[in-house]
């Protein structure tokens, strides 16, 4: 069994269903295909929520409106029958109707809002079930609204997806090959509707290939795996064609956009490898992640922005074994995740992906010490084969720096990542630096 996750851009428009159709019918193995909103569609629709939040009506049905013009626009595209077309734009118009009736309401909620977020893959899926429904293709809907669901600490509910999603496939006619599902959204603890935050369509499919031990997870996208530098700023970049688990979730939590952050851990547990795929180019080999790695060399760069930095000297009124934790107190007490660290017995820097320390966070830490700040920074990270015998990656990495003030390094916190913290002006230039270094790219100065 395979487990397809395919993005918005890979379902954008009448023409990339089709070719989506095609991809998930060549091969007559059992699938899943998870499925993401039609590329802008989830933007609208937080938009919508955020306008009628703010009681603006009319600007709410505006964009509704708009996104509507376009949903009639691609449903013709890719149902040119005419009988085809008018039960297609019949299901997708049950949507609309619903979103319209949502936008005249009197009240709106945080509910109200979770429920309209749902609409976009609720409309890609029965796209694409209509669609190939009119090819003869056999496919069975797999409502993830009746499988999906966090626990009350909002974390995904392993052993109740795995029961109910059984439970759906084995009611499905035997012989059944084909199954479509939604990304990104589920139920809540408490059976509201809710969904596994932004990019969550790939945790959904790593969740669904985790529980039923699939053979293979594969992220389907516009760009052929993952880069060894970001190709916005870097030319000369090329995929990796092999990365292990960790080195991934090393470069998705630092920076590169291909992968959620948090979808590689269910793959991960099970010992599952994901495949990077690119929907433009099928046959290119894309990225596997798995257990396995090419050893003894730097894979990629990565690149976080939007990072502050923070020292706290201490008042010297704490004991030295107590300042640090103090410290870790107050930014787990606001729920602030730190990225980097650098300490000495009576300092500590710290960078956290705000563009400034919050002001109730800079009153507890004023308590230990005095507190300076840092804005406008990047973290950079190099990920790799970086266990310590591994002699040299480290000055190479240094030496593409020695030209660029560096604010903060971390090292040895993992087997696979060095990060460095440089000004976000100088984040193209550092990109461009370690490439030439690392890779050998010929990239422009």
């Amino acid at each position: 069994m395979k487990v397809m996750k395919f993005g918005g851009t890979s379902v954008a428009s009448a023409e990339r269903i089709s070719h989506v159709a095609d991809l998930i019918t060549a091969t007559d193995e059992v699938k899943i295909v998870v499925l993401s909103a039609m590329a802008g569609t989830t933007n609208a629709l937080v938009e919508i929520g955020h306008q009628l939040m703010a009681h603006h009506q009319h600007e709410a049905l505006t964009i509704l409106t708009k996104l509507k013009h376009k949903y009639e626009a691609e449903t013709r595209l890719l149902f040119p029958n005419p009988q085809s077309y008018d039960k297609a734009w019949t299901l997708v118009n049950e949507t609309f109707f619903f979103l319209e009736q949502i936008c005249y309401a009197e009240s709106f909620t945080l509910f109200d809002e979770k429920k309209i977020l749902a609409r976009g893959e609720l409309l890609s899926t029965a796209m694409m079930l209509r669609h190939l429904t009119d090819r003869g293709v056999q496919a069975i809907g797999l409502p993830a609204l009746e499988y999906m669901r966090t626990d009350k600490q909002a974390e995904p509910d392993e052993g109740y997806i795995r029961t109910h999603l059984e439970e759906l496939i084995s009611r499905a006619p035997e012989g059944t090959r084909l199954f479509i599902t939604e990304g990104y959204i589920c139920r809540n603890a408490f059976g509201d509707i809710d969904n596994l935050q932004r990019g969550g369509s790939d945790y959904t499919a790593t969740l669904v290939g985790s529980v039923l031990r699939a053979d293979e997870i594969q992220i389907w996208t516009d760009i052929d795996g993952m880069h060894n530098n970001d190709p916005r700023y870097v030319d000369a970049t090329r995929p990796v064609r092999r990365l292990h688990f960790e080195e991934a979730s090393e470069l998705a939590y630092f920076g590169a956009k291909i992968l959620h952050p948090t979808c590689i851990q269910p793959a991960k547990r099970h010992g599952i490898p994901v495949r990077l795929l690119n929907t433009m180019e099928p046959s290119a080999p894309g990225t596997l992640i798995s257990m396995d790695t090419d050893k003894d060399m730097i894979k990629a760069v990565s690149a976080k922005d939007n990072i502050t930095m923070v020292r706290v000297r201490s008042s010297h009124q704490l004991s030295h074994w107590s300042f640090i934790g103090k410290v870790f107190s107050v930014f787990e007490h606001h729920c602030i995740p730190i990225d980097m660290i650098a300490s000495t017995e009576t300092s500590i820097s710290l960078t956290i992906e705000r563009s400034q320390l919050p002001s109730e966070v800079r009153r507890g830490l004023e308590q230990l010490g005095t507190v300076e700040e840092e804005r406008e920074l990047t973290i950079i990270c190099v990920v790799g084969d970086m266990e310590w015998e591994n002699i040299g990656f480290e000055a190479q990495i240094l030496k593409a720096l020695e030209e660029i003030p560096v604010r903060m390094i971390s090292y040895g916190g993992s087997d696979y990542n060095l990060s460095l913290l440089v000004s976000a002006a100088d984040k193209r230039r550092t990109l461009l630096a370690l490439s030439r270094q690392l890779f050998g790219a010929a990239c422009p100065g």
